[in-house]
């Protein structure tokens, strides 16, 4: 019987808009950064920046 609601309750694809970019690492929507490549939320990206290879200057 479940199996029967699930069907028509998947979210949908998104092509275009907010919704599609999301960080790979924790999912987040919002503060995406696209930039070369990295598809991470800003507070993801200040975690693991200096082990992907960005240096911090003051």
């Amino acid at each position: 019987m479940l199996t029967k609601y699930l069907k028509h309750n998947t979210p949908k694809l998104r092509k275009t808009g907010k919704a599609r970019k999301r960080c790979r690492r924790c999912l987040r929507i919002g503060g995406h950064i696209n930039k070369y490549g990295l598809h991470l939320c800003r507070q993801c990206f200040r975690d693991i920046a200096t082990k992907i290879g960005f240096k911090q200057y003051s």
